[in-house]
């Protein structure tokens, strides 16, 4: 009826303009279209599209089909549909682009133009005309941004080109045409013209050529008006005028506006080609009836009408008069009876086999998997960065869950982002579907409680998604509603609509432009029924007469004002679908024979379903059959049961057609049957119906689900039935999946696996069998999960968690491999993958490698140690930020015998380890490789790691006795052929290289038995294996290895004996057998050259293992050979006769030949070549393949002569290198440094040959199953030295592959230690395998291609404030001395340090830097710094000696004043600290700071210094860092006083009376000083930063903070918030109270106390220097400062060591730090009053270390200040020159100037950095260098070389030069050096003197005048140019190869060239 109608319409148009023009009807244009991309998506996947028209006409820009894809067959029953309804034309919007992509009439695209002619064709076909649009109005973007706009006449004339391919392309199908369709868009008036007048050539090029026809220009009506006035538009080339028209009901006159277009434009015909309705929804039939009273009108001239929208808004009415519930009245069945009739008709005749059939097959091309989470059950984090709590916090803290259990941390994905990404990518998951917590965006649920942090969570999760290839799919709420929001009514109060909408359009706004899929509710029967109605559910209320309807009633609302929201606002730009899941059972009538329990079923759906589904899929309103229902009850139970509001008709109307898809979960199935329900309010007992179990369906571990699968098909039966008649949408299944019991088989879930297989496949079924638009099947869940009521004890995951592991390591379950095998066939048949060629080397025949000179004695490779041996730690150390070329090689690697297992399985024959493993005793635990991975068994799963970690290569290993058991062809096993097949084609399907090494140790036993590499016939017999190898996989195999560490073949199987086949015959058997492996690698490569490399075109080389040898002492020669030597036998001894003239090394010939003659051999132990031998083992290696995993260090020894042995043929002794670190194998110490050079010792020993590292990792123990921090190390460090080797020094590295994709069998370590990126479970029959966190480490890396510079460390230029206080700091006890001089009292450093075994090398203050007696040297250097301000400390005892008032020494003050005054005379001003930690020791004689009258002592002592000092000092400074006072010197007692006895107490004492000393002095300064002397005190506190040494975990996230809580928070919390911090007072009283104490040991504050220490301060002065990783650590029932902290820290072994072992350079972090201090203490004004490094050993002036540091260091204080407002006005460099550094005496050293302590008179003489230094301070902060020199640069001072003090060079080496010693070559580079700064003086001469000329117009200004407000921070902003960061890598470069550590002149000049500021 309802098309009947319209086509009644549409000849009532037609006949209008019959009666007014007398023409006839098909001459009116009834236009609709154009389609739209979005019409044929749904075309494509649900062909019943075609039944509605376009929700919407999309503008020239938006989804316009354009032909880039096919057009769908379905568009023709599309283009018939309409014209049934009577549409006569069609827009079809052309792309010239895609038609003409390179704007020549002889190569256009034909697909485009195929496609459009078939569209056209479809058309026609129809009876519908086309109007082709040729354009809109823009250019294409290419085509403008090469030619300009419309101005530049060649476009008119690529147009005119255009359109004249047009006219005779598609001539024969259309005949009517639009040139531009939206000319309104040009602004510009030229434009216009330019465009009117290609417009006017087009028109004129059609008529010339065509007979009849038509040709238009579109414009819309409201512009017409001011364009026509211009003269431009000439209506004489147009045919008619297609006009756009905004219609808006309430106040448009759709006839006044066109007859107003019609006089202007004349007797032109018009076209309504565009109708825009707006505003009105209220009379949906307005538009039409003023359409028809403008083509009734005589005065307009209208030859058609888009009619797209008219329909539209007619259907809407439609739907309106039929939704009406006019037929209340009427008793006849329902719809929704009707549908489940005929559901249930339809599958009620079926048998249980016909209904439990397994249908194979797949599913449609396009269909969509998904799997699932929700915010509360996986995200933990419950109060991080400011969450709110939300109603399942507050449900599981209140006790209501299973086992008490909560979700605060739940599987802690808050933290875990990468972790769950990896377990999409290993299952293939397309789509994510996961939840938005509101409370974590909304902590209190209102959109002005935004917290950024939030944002930033899920903004990092869908980012990672995207790049890992996976769609997100959100939903905005799952059930956790914030709990501010439900105490203020919940889902009850109607308020919360509008709070949701708040909250949807933000989540719209900033997640939408990658977010593509909208759920706005899961499961809101769940929130309705089980949270307001029986309350087993949070908020727990039971109120299931009014608040469970209500709260459908709001959430129903809320949806719909979410759905408006994304439709009115963002669909046009994002284009994205907005939908609701719903979930339902089935209900299956209990017996199908009774008509009443088929109702009852039908109302069973009614009531879960319905409530929801039929408001938004049907009419706007609740079903009938339900508002009957709840209506009869409440009449016959004679009181109300249940109340459903009621919707208004403007909320009906909103609510009717709002979902793009119906989401759907389902878990299971129920039998109803009728009964007569009681009036206990509830669903059941008021649909009179009561729901059963069949005891014979299979249980679960829930008692809600059972498995019953076909009732999902018959629920989209029924659905698509009810629901999707009506609103034709495409059903999601969002959510199914099934619980097992935690105590059951957690890994082995064979029963989720048969459930999912069951219930998809019933999804198949509707699709195929019923053609149910079921588009998405979406797993429940990805991982387990906090699951409500019962917390832990179900789980859903397709992995599982342990969360009795604070890692909450996941691991996937068997159900994981079977669903992502399921989505890589899109169902469930199997399809064989179609082999490719993955790599392929040259297309030419190989080019055999040169033939090289052998290497000389020692070799000339010797060049390495020369360029790296003397580094300083610093240059060794250096991160190298890069990245590898495109292309390169990242790859996991294995071996057979140590993961496959199977060691007798399917034929396989006996190895040699197979037998050596066998017997007792020989393996750590008795261990062997039976079993091993099981990887034989689990390709699956080994492809899920790769996939997951995305390598691009997997190097494995093949077994020889798999494929030839006996070792012989003749013994072929196809089996074994079979699994390697298997292996190599999945690894091509997932675009992975197979890099495949032939014998990796496991040598067939049978040719053992046979002598085995001992046997000359070994050659050929391994031959034809790797011939038989190559002709079966060669065709997907592109990378070969022959064998794998031979070195360890020869030597540790036939030398030591140690490893199969333990043959102990180390003289002359390892040379044999080296020997043979040689020649059978050779034969096998010319096999691969000669046969097969022309067609398969692979690479042959051999994996050779080396350490780095480091010499003792580079400047001893035969230290330097015995390193080359050791080299040579190890890699040479295979690598010569290989990469160079096929033989031995000399060195190894002239060893092993002198060795065997001075035994009395006749001749050498080392075999020898003959020269055709030489020639054909030479050059049999494409690539260089090379293991490494440690460095040791060599000497020169003289070997015994007995017993022969290869070992004492080297004549070297080797140990570790003093900076390598433990691994789980002692031999193999980490020193990821020799990496670096072996790879460059190998270019240069072989000839600069391809290199891939074919092995690299290390050995952790056991214990350490996933949270891997050293492999972490290791990697980091490791790679970044290859990307040294590549980057800086030119080595041609191609690949990387770790070691090892899993922990597997380590040989003679069995499975004691690990090397895995995956945890294996050895002890699980299933081998579990579980990803370490260094898994998603080297993801990372694989991402990034190595390590790209990070924003943080990027230099920021840019200045600091006008009147920035620049300052460097010293202490009294560290440099004053005089310790007995004028008076001065005894300090308590003065007795630590004359208290033997306290001070490092028993030093004492006594004499420091003896500054009491250099005052005017001390100012002299502060002069050259250029400071402003001078920190330095008062000694207490030196003014009141016995800490008290009754003796005051005038010398003292008087030593002080005249320091003052010289520093003010110097224009600098003092800043002063009182007490910088020594304590008069009369005092401590009473207690010292344990003492609380010592308060009163230390403000007694500050009155007197204020008093006499105040007049001339204005920066005060109470304390220095009391955390070292109170814990340092009283807790460990490593510092002065040494106090450790009372570690519990006497730390938090002593902290306490500091907090309340500060506040003293602070109050007298305030009330008695400040008035008259106008100064400032504060307190200076200290700290590091602590970052979690796993990011990805709560645990040690904790940790850090509390770290930082306990150090900078322990003082600086009371001063600046009032009392100790929370989590100290509770962490401290808690642990004393467990204790058995009686009250807290941390003391606490009085009330008046607080009140007087609140707000002591008035800047915060700041010390840092570095950064820790934190970590969670249990101390047990200690009772100490670090145990009431419990944290344990270490460092980053990537981070710079300096000479303290505590301080790491970390200057990212001090930024974090200052940020801190703003968050958490208001902002306060910050003065950085100590920051620097410091060194050991022999002192080099050139300390490039320390400009480093501070160059970096205050950078980060500046990131701070300009780009996040932190109020820094300081910053003091500790230290003005080097002095006594407490407990380590004069070991480290701080200073900016070196202290000669060989001279009495102790020189002050500057280091390089000082210049440095005074450069930043006179510069006020960092110049952009892209604007060239800036006159506030300092140029270096003469002499900072090395000082005398420094070990002379030898004599030899030694020359006068200028002054000064040095060698000879550094002598002749600095010649060169300053002819060419002569040169360069000159010339800079006369740009000086030029310069100086302008310079007196305008002078730069190094300092910005003020301090900018945050809105023009901008301004102080400067990029960082690319010269800027070439030349920081250069200096990067000369830091890492500089010659020594004492670096020489030349490399001086280097470090000049590009050090920022230095010209």
């Amino acid at each position: 009826m309802k098309d009947l109608g319209r086509i009644l319409l549409f000849c009532l148009w037609s006949f209008y303009w019959v009666c007014i023009h007398g023409e006839h009807p098909q001459n009116f244009m009834l236009l609709a279209g154009p389609l739209t991309n979005r019409l044929v998506k749904d075309l494509k996947r649900n062909p019943s599209a075609r039944l509605i028209l376009p929700l919407e006409t999309p503008s020239d820009s938006d989804d316009a089909f354009l032909c880039r894809d096919p057009l769908p067959s379905q568009s023709k029953n599309y283009f018939q549909y309409l014209g049934r309804r009577g549409v006569t034309h069609f827009k079809v919007p052309l792309s010239w682009l895609n038609i003409l992509p390179i704007d020549d009439l002889h190569h256009p695209h034909e697909e485009t133009v195929t496609c459009y002619r078939n569209l056209l064709k479809h058309l026609k076909g129809a009876g519908i005309q086309p109007l082709l649009e040729l354009n809109g109005s823009t250019i294409p973007e290419p085509v403008r941004i090469r030619y300009g706009g419309w101005e530049n006449p060649v476009l008119g004339k690529m147009f005119e080109t255009y359109a004249s391919f047009v006219f005779s392309t598609f001539g024969d199908l259309a005949d009517t045409y639009i040139t531009f369709s939206h000319v309104h868009e040009l602004k510009d008036s030229s434009q216009f013209q330019n465009v009117l007048q290609v417009h006017i050539n087009v028109y004129q090029l059609y008529h010339r050529t065509h007979i009849g026809g038509y040709i238009s220009l579109g414009i819309r009506a409201s512009e017409i008006s001011s364009l026509y006035q211009t003269g431009l538009m000439n209506m004489k080339y147009i045919d008619f005028l297609s006009v756009h028209v905004d219609y808006t009901c309430t106040m448009t006159n759709l006839r006044e506006e066109l007859t107003e277009v019609q006089r202007m434009i004349g007797l032109q015909h018009i076209l309504i080609y565009q109708i825009s309705i707006e505003n009105c929804a209220e009379d949906s039939f307005q538009p039409l009836i003023s359409a028809l009273e403008a083509l009734k009108s005589t005065e307009i001239y209208i030859v058609g009408c888009d009619v797209t929208q008219l329909l539209l808004e007619f259907d809407q009415g439609d739907k309106s008069m039929l939704s009406d519930n006019t037929l209340s009245g009427v008793e006849e069945k329902s719809t929704s009876a009707l549908a489940y009739q005929k559901v249930w008709e339809k599958f009620r005749t079926q048998s249980p086999s016909e209904r439990d059939a397994f249908l194979n097959g797949s599913f449609p091309d396009g269909f969509q998997w998904a799997v699932s989470t929700e915010a509360f059950q996986v995200e933990g984090g419950w109060s991080e960065h400011g969450k709110g709590e939300t109603v399942w916090d507050r449900f599981g803290h209140e006790g209501r869950v299973f086992g008490n259990e909560t979700a605060d941390l739940a599987c802690d994905s808050y933290n875990k982002v990468d972790y769950d990404v990896y377990l999409l990518r290993g299952l293939l998951a397309p789509h994510y579907q996961f939840s938005i917590s509101w409370a974590r965006i909304f902590p209190t649920g209102q959109k002005e409680s935004l917290t950024e942090k939030g944002t930033q969570y899920y903004d990092k999760l869908i980012d990672a998604l995207l790049q890992s290839g996976v769609e997100p799919t959100v939903t905005l709420h799952h059930w956790d509603l914030p709990q501010a929001l439900q105490d203020r009514g919940g889902w009850t109060n109607d308020s919360i609509v509008g709070a949701f909408k708040d909250f949807a359009d933000y989540c719209f706004s900033k997640f939408g432009d990658r977010v593509k899929t909208w759920n706005t509710f899961s499961s809101p029967w769940v929130v309705s029924n089980y949270g307001y109605g029986t309350g087993e559910h949070p908020p727990g209320i039971k109120d299931p007469i009014v608040a469970s309807y209500q709260v459908t009633h709001n959430m129903l609302k809320a949806h719909a004002e979410a759905w408006h929201v994304y439709n009115d606002k963002y669909r046009k730009q994002q284009g994205g679908k907005v939908g609701i899941a719903l979930s339902s059972e089935w209900a299956e009538p209990k017996n199908g024979a009774s008509s009443q329990d088929v109702e009852a079923a039908e109302r069973y759906l009614s009531f879960r379903l319905g409530a929801f589904a039929h408001p938004i899929f049907v009419n706007g309103d609740y079903p009938a059959l339900l508002k009957r229902q709840v209506d009869q009850k409440n009449t016959d139970c004679s009181k109300e049961v249940a109340r459903v509001p009621a919707f208004t008709p403007a909320e009906t109307q909103r609510i009717r057609g709002t979902a793009d898809f119906f989401g759907l979960s389902h878990h299971t199935t129920c039998l109803v049957s009728y009964t007569r329900g009681s009036c206990t309010p509830g669903p059941d007992s008021i649909g009179d119906l009561q729901a059963h179990i069949d005891p014979d369906w299979p249980t679960t571990a829930s008692s809600q689900i059972q498995s019953v699968p076909w009732g999902l098909r018959r629920l989209v039966n029924y659905i698509a039935a009810e629901y999707l008649s009506v609103t034709s949408v495409p059903i999601y299944i969002t959510g199914n999946g099934v619980p097992t019991e935690y105590s059951s088989d957690l890994l082995n879930d064979t029963q989720r696996i048969d459930f999912l297989k069951a219930y998809i496949n019933e999804a198949m079924k509707a699709i195929k069998l019923d053609s149910v638009a079921v588009q998405r099947f979406t797993i429940q869940s990805l991982l387990d999960g906090f699951e409500g009521p019962q917390g832990y004890s179900e789980r859903f995951g397709l992995h599982f968690v342990n969360f009795e592991n604070s890692n909450r390591p996941r691991t996937p379950k068997a159900s994981a491999y079977y669903i992502s095998q399921v989505i890589e066939r899109n169902g469930f048949e199997e399809t064989r993958a179609i082999p490719f060629r993955q790599i392929s080397g040259s297309e030419e025949e190989s080019s055999r490698r040169p033939h090289l000179p052998p290497s000389e004695v020692p070799s000339k490779s010797k060049v390495v140690w020369e360029k790296f041996s003397p580094q300083s730690k610093f240059q060794k150390k250096l991160y190298h930020y890069g990245t590898f070329p495109e292309g390169f090689q990242w790859g996991v690697s294995t071996s057979a015998y140590q993961i496959e297992g199977g060691w007798n399985a399917d034929g396989k024959g006996s190895s040699i380890w197979d037998t050596f493993t066998h017997k007792p005793g020989t393996i750590q635990n008795n261990d062997n490789g039976d079993v091993a991975c099981d990887s034989y068994n689990k390709i699956e799963e080994d492809l899920y790691m790769l996939r997951a970690l995305k390598v691009k290569a997997y190097r494995f290993s093949l077994s020889w006795p798999r494929i030839f058991p006996n070792g012989f062809r003749s013994s072929l096993n196809k089996k074994g052929v079979d699994y390697y097949n298997r292996l190599i084609d999945r690894l091509i399907a997932y675009n992975i290289t197979p890099m495949v090494t032939l014998h990796h140790w496991d040598l067939p036993q049978a040719l053992q038995d046979n002598n085995g590499w001992d046997n000359i016939d070994m050659i050929d017999i391994f031959n034809d294996y790797c011939d038989f190898c190559y002709e079966t996989f060669g065709d997907r195999v592109k990378f070969w290895m022959t064998f794998n560490q031979p070195h360890t073949i020869a030597w540790f199987g036939h030398g030591l004996g140690i490893l199969p086949p333990n043959i102990k015959k180390p003289a002359d058997t390892p040379y044999r057998i080296t020997h043979n492996l040689l020649k059978a690698h050779a034969r096998a490569y010319h096999t691969y050259d000669q046969k097969y490399r022309k067609t398969q075109n692979g690479l042959v080389s051999i994996s050779l293992n080396a350490d780095w040898f480091e010499p003792l002492d580079v400047n001893v020669p035969r230290e330097v050979e015995a390193a080359d030597r050791a080299l040579q036998f190890q890699l040479g001894w295979f690598a010569h006769p290989i990469f160079k003239n096929g033989d031995y090394p000399d060195a190894m010939k002239w060893q092993v030949g002198n060795k065997s003659a001075l035994q009395g051999s006749p001749e050498s132990r080392l075999p020898s070549f003959t020269e055709e031998e030489k020639a054909y083992i030479q050059g049999t290696a494409d690539v260089f393949c090379i293991n490494a995993y440690t460095t040791r260090m060599v000497r020169h020894v003289t070997s015994r002569l007995s017993p022969k042995s290869y070992e004492h043929d080297q004549d070297i002794g080797v140990k570790n290198v003093g900076d390598s670190q433990d691994t789980a194998i002692k031999e193999m110490r980490a020193a990821a440094w020799g990496l670096r050079r072996l790879l460059n010792w190998i270019k240069e020993e072989y000839g600069d040959p391809e290199i891939y590292i074919t092995e690299n990792g290390v050995a952790t123990n056991t214990g350490t199953a996933d949270d891997d921090t050293d492999r972490i190390f290791f990697l980091k460090t490791y790679i970044d030295e290859a990307l040294k080797a590549h980057n800086l020094d030119g080595v041609r590295l191609k690949g990387y592959t770790a070691w090892s994709l899993m922990d597997a069998f380590e040989w003679l370590s069995g499975y004691s230690v690990s090397f895995g990126l995956h945890h294996v479970d050895f002890t699980h029959p299933d081998r579990p395998r579980t990803p370490k966190r260094s898994a998603h480490y080297y993801y990372g890396v694989i991402r990034d291609n190595g390590f790209p510079l990070p924003e943080e460390e990027k230099p920021l230029y840019g200045f600091f404030c006008k009147g920035f206080v620049w300052s460097v700091a010293t202490a009294s006890y560290q440099i004053e001395g005089g310790w007995r001089s004028d008076g001065k009292g005894l300090s308590i450093w003065d007795r630590f340090a004359h208290t033997p075994l306290r001070v490092g090398n028993d030093d004492t203050g006594d004499v420091a830097c003896d500054s009491y007696h250099k005052i005017k040297e001390d100012v002299d250097t502060l002069r050259r710094l250029r400071v402003n301000h001078y920190r330095f400390s008062i000694s207490w005892p030196r003014i009141m000696p016995d800490g008290t008032t009754r003796n005051i020494n005038q010398a003292g003050l008087n030593y002080y004043h005249r320091l003052i005054d010289a520093l003010l005379e110097a224009n600098i001003k003092p800043q002063v600290t009182l007490y910088h930690w020594d304590l008069p020791q009369a005092l401590q004689d009473v207690g010292g700071w344990e003492n609380d009258t010592v308060v009163e002592r230390f403000r007694d002592y500050a009155d007197v210094v204020f008093s006499n000092l105040g007049e001339k000092v204005k920066f005060w400074i109470t304390i220095n860092e009391p955390y070292n006072v109170a814990n340092i010197g009283h807790g460990y007692g490593t510092a002065a006083p040494g106090v450790s006895l009372r570690p519990g107490t006497a730390p938090y004492n002593v902290g306490h009376n500091l907090i309340k000393a500060h506040a003293e002095a602070w109050h007298l300064y305030n009330d008695k000083y400040r008035a008259k002397q106008g100064g400032i005190v504060g307190i200076t506190i200290s700290s590091e930063w602590a970052l979690p040494r796993n990011p990805y975990k709560q645990e040690d996230i904790d940790a850090a903070r509390r770290h930082v809580e306990f150090q900078i928070g322990w003082f600086a919390h009371p001063i600046f918030n009032g009392d100790y911090s929370k989590v100290m007072k509770t962490r401290i009283r808690e642990r004393s109270l467990a204790a058995g104490l009686p009250r807290s040991r941390l003391p606490e504050f009085t009330p008046e106390e607080v009140k007087r220490i609140n707000g002591t301060y008035d800047y915060f002065g700041f010390n840092h220097y570095t950064t820790v990783l934190a970590f969670n650590m249990d101390y047990k029932n200690l009772q100490h400062y670090d145990a009431d902290r419990g944290v344990g820290t270490i460092h980053d072994r990537s981070w710079l060591d300096s000479g303290s072992a505590w301080l790491k350079v970390t200057p990212p972090w001090f930024r974090t730090i200052l940020n801190f201090i703003k968050e958490e203490y208001g902002n306060p004004m910050i003065y950085i009053t100590e920051n620097g490094i410091s060194e050991r050993g022999d002192m080099n002036l050139n300390d490039i270390h320390r400009i480093h540091y501070y160059e970096n260091y205050i950078n980060q204080a500046l990131k701070a200040y300009l780009l996040d407002g932190v109020d820094i006005r300081g910053y003091a460099a500790w230290t003005l020159m080097d002095n006594l550094e407490w407990a380590t005496g004069f070991a480290e050293k701080f200073g900016l100037f070196y202290v000669n302590r060989s001279d009495p008179s102790l020189p002050r003489i500057p280091k390089r950095s000082a210049t440095y230094y005074a450069t930043i301070v006179n510069c006020n902060g960092f110049p952009d260098p892209i604007h060239g020199p800036h006159d506030c640069q300092i140029p270096d001072p003469e002499g900072t070389g090395t000082p005398p003090t420094s070990a002379p060079l030898p004599e030899y080496m030694v020359l006068r030069f200028l002054g000064l010693e040095v060698s000879a070559p550094d002598a002749e580079v600095t010649l060169y050096v300053l002819l060419a700064l002569t040169l360069t003086g000159a010339i800079m001469a006369a740009f000086f003197a030029f310069g100086s000329f302008k310079a007196k117009k305008k002078a730069k200004q190094p300092n910005a005048n003020l301090r900018p407000p945050k809105s023009d921070l901008s301004e102080h902003r400067q990029r960082a140019p690319p010269r800027t960061a070439r030349a920081s890598l250069q200096l990067r470069a000369v830091f890492q190869e500089t010659g020594s550590n004492r670096v020489t002149l030349a490399a001086q000049a280097r470090v000049a060239a590009v050090l920022p500021g230095q010209r």
